[in-house]
Order: C-alpha cells, then structure tokens, then sequence
C-alpha cells in the first residue's frame, strides 16, 4: 500500500525546509513559492500570477507545460524513456537527421546530451582531440557553464576561489559597439583593431597549441552584448590562420530566438562545431553537440570518448522533435521578428521616459535593457537594479539583470515565443512603472 502523499507545508515551515536542507547555488532564492506554469505566466501557492519576461532559465521558448510537450512527454515515459548509452531509438535518430535539416552544410552529425555545459565540454573535448591541442580562446565576458572545461572557458562569473582552471584558456575583449574599447578617427567602434590586438596577444601568450575558439554569437550572461556585423567573419579568419576550430555556443539564440533558426545565420558563417540546449529542450533537459562529418570521422578515429549516462536517451529526444515540429508549423522564427520589433519599439520609448535606462539592445525576443552608471541620480545601478527587480516581482513581473564591472547592471528579457502581443505589452508597463517607482525612492 502506498503512503499517502503529506499535505503541503505551511508557507513558514517551506522556507525554514529550504533554508535547513538546500545548497544555495548561485545568491538568493526568490521568495516565492511556486506552485505551477502556463504559457507566460507562472502561479504561485498563494494565488499570484507573474509574468515570467525570463522564459524560465532562457528555456522555455513554447512557454510552460505547452500541450504537445506535456503530451509527448506523457506518451514517451509510458513507452521509452531511458536506455544503456550505447542503444539507439527512433526519437534519437529523427532528432538528429532533423536538426542536421535545420543547418547549413557541413554541420550533419549531432551528439544529443543534456545540458549547455555538458555540450560545450563534449565540444571542447572534440576539438582537442581533433587538433591534437589544448588551447581554447573565449569572450572575457563569456558564460558556457559550470564543469571544468566549460567553467574554464567562462568569465563572466565564478572564476575566484575554486583554484586553477583548465590549463591554455585565454580570453578576449567582448566587441561591445555601446561601449567600444577602441575608436576610430570618426569615433566609431574600431573593432577590427581590437580583434587584431587580441589576437597579438593570444599568439604571445600560446605554447603553439591553440585548439579552438568558443564563443557565443549574443553574450547574454554578458550582458546581452552582440558583436558588430563583419566580426565573427573575422573571427573565423582568425582561427582558420591558426588552425584552430571555431564553436559556436548558441544555448539562447538558436532554435528562433532571435528572429532566425540560428544567430549566426546574419554573419554568413559556419562554425566548425556547434552546441545547442536550453531552447532545444524547451525548458526540458537536452543539449546538442553538431558538426562536419570529417570532424567527427576523425574524432571517431581518434576515440573519441563522451560516455555518459544520459547520452541520447529517448525521453528528452522525443521532446526535441515536438519543439521543432511547433517551430516549423507555427513559423516562429517569423513570430521571433515581429514580437521582437513590437518589444524593441516598446523599450525605446520606456527610455525615452526614463534616463536611468542607457542602452537597448539584442536581437529578436532577446533584449538587454542597460542601466546608467554616471550622473546624479544613477550612484548606484547595483542598488537601483535590485530595487526595479523587487518592484517587478511584487507587480507581477519576474525579470533577471545581470551585473557587469564598468557596464552597470543588464536586464535580460527573453519571453517566449509564443508570447502574445498583450502580455508583452504588461510586462513593458510594469517594468515601466517599476522603474519610476524605484527611481522616486533613491
């Protein structure tokens, strides 16, 4: 006979619980109790509704508990959801051939993992294997997840106190055009040269083993920073004069995100290695490891090694195939540009209206909303941030800022895409009043 399941703890006891028996992993819990998600929105135990500007953790680009997912979910569990590594399944198989059908030539050959991290660490691991080198070069503002490699070749946070990192990871300037390091005579960003120094400075530092360049093609961690047009071209010349791969790190941005499959698309250029996660999954745990036929031959040769326990397994593969058959038939790329534009207009005149906000930008239904660092009124953006953040929330808004030295605090705002037009036009004017509310009182 089965136990009874316990009646829900009071809201007092829930927190003491957490407080007593949960590692806290990355700052504070938000306060809230949550008791279930639709669509934009989630619910929490004592009634509220809060539009969630954040799509989960950047994931859920179908919105929460969409109907196809919850059933394909369903469906699969009851049939296959797990298998020893070495099995395959028709979802695995299926997935693969169609994500290869998404991208240009030659990325067709597809390792399915579970999270951004772990591809980025299988990817790393591929390209060391492949060059027989152990170099990798990433954006000082970069963030490509928490296990060694990946961690190693993050900057953006979490680099003090954990001792050495993996040997050979250097970083270079994030081409930032609101805030350029370098100008030319006209006073416009002058990324070429900055690219140029980077790179003098990399070849100085090198033992001669540079194995690969990981980047994403929109910081967001970053601080929803997208280089210039013209520069990963660049980028790729860089690497291709050095022998190096170049791997794309898309967790955020592909999958429709940004108004496109895939954000390198706007650039012309084909990474060498490519990983996917958060959207391919939806909110669900899945990641993606795509690249050339010759560079998987040649690890395959090399014996390549990347066991682990949930390597293509059939559950969240079953859930990579409904998230792209709900992207292809509702064409949300498309959907992706305009709400992108219908936001974007929206944020511009929140500016307007408020001097604290300094800058706009991102791509598709992924916007940065930067806050001032300077003048009378605008002391402290850590303060002020953190302030706008609490209002929101307490007006039903859950929105995410990240902090960057010299750059002020970042209001990431990834909705889904499925978003409709009145809910972002809510989230715009609680955010609008939150931050007047919070500027009044500082």
């Amino acid at each position: 006979m089965a136990a009874p399941t316990p009646a829900p703890a009071s809201t007092e006891t829930f927190w003491t619980d957490a407080e007593r028996h949960l590692v806290r992993y990355g700052g504070e819990f938000t306060r809230e109790i949550i008791d279930h998600a639709a669509g934009s929105f989630v619910f929490t135990a004592d009634g509220r509704k809060i539009l969630d500007f954040t799509s989960g953790q950047m994931s859920a680009i179908l919105g929460h508990s969409h109907p196809e997912i919850v059933a394909t979910v369903r469906r699969q569990v009851a049939t296959l959801d797990h298998l020893y590594s070495g099995m395959l399944s028709r979802p695995v198989v299926d997935l693969a051939r169609r994500l290869a059908d998404t991208l240009p030539a030659p990325l067709e050959k597809v390792l399915l993992l579970t999270t951004g991290a772990e591809s980025n660490e299988a990817a790393i691991r591929m390209a060391k294997l492949v060059t027989g080198r152990h170099e990798i070069v990433s954006f000082a503002r970069s963030w490509h997840g928490m296990t060694q490699a990946a961690a190693s070749a993050t900057y953006s946070a979490g680099r003090k106190g954990y001792g050495p990192g993996a040997p050979g990871n250097f970083a270079i300037p994030v081409p930032n055009t609101h805030r350029p390091d370098l100008t030319t005579a006209d006073g416009s960003p002058d990324w070429r040269r900055q690219l140029d120094l980077a790179f003098d400075l990399i070849d100085a530092q090198s033992t001669g083993s540079l194995a690969a360049c990981l980047v994403e093609p929109i910081l967001s961690s970053g601080g929803v920073v997208e280089p210039p047009a013209g520069y990963f071209a660049a980028l790729r010349d860089k690497c291709r004069e050095r022998g190096m791969l170049l791997i794309l790190d898309e967790a955020q941005t592909g999958l429709c995100r940004t108004g496109s499959w895939y954000a390198f698309e706007r650039d012309g250029v084909v990474p060498d290695i490519l990983t996917l996660s958060k959207t391919l999954g939806a909110g669900l745990p899945l990641a993606a490891v795509v690249t050339s036929a010759e560079i998987e031959q040649e690890a395959y040769e090399r014996g390549y090694l990347f066991f682990t326990t949930h390597v293509a397994d059939p559950l969240p593969a079953a859930v990579g195939n409904t998230v792209l058959d709900v992207l292809i038939r509702e064409r949300l790329d498309e959907r992706a540009r305009s709400l992108g534009g219908f936001l974007r207009r929206g944020l511009t005149e929140l500016a307007a209206r408020h001097a604290v906000v300094a800058d706009i930008r991102g791509r598709g239904l992924l916007a940065g909303v930067e806050l001032a660092v300077d003048g009378e009124a605008k002391r402290s953006t850590d303060e002020l941030g953190a302030r706008i953040t609490r209002r929101c929330l307490e007006l039903g808004l859950h929105m995410n800022i990240v902090q960057l030295p010299g750059m002020g605090g970042v209001f990431r705002i990834a909705p889904p895409l499925t978003a409709t037009e009145e809910e972002l036009s809510l989230g715009l004017t609680i955010l609008d009043e939150a931050i007047g509310d919070a500027c009044a009182t500082l």
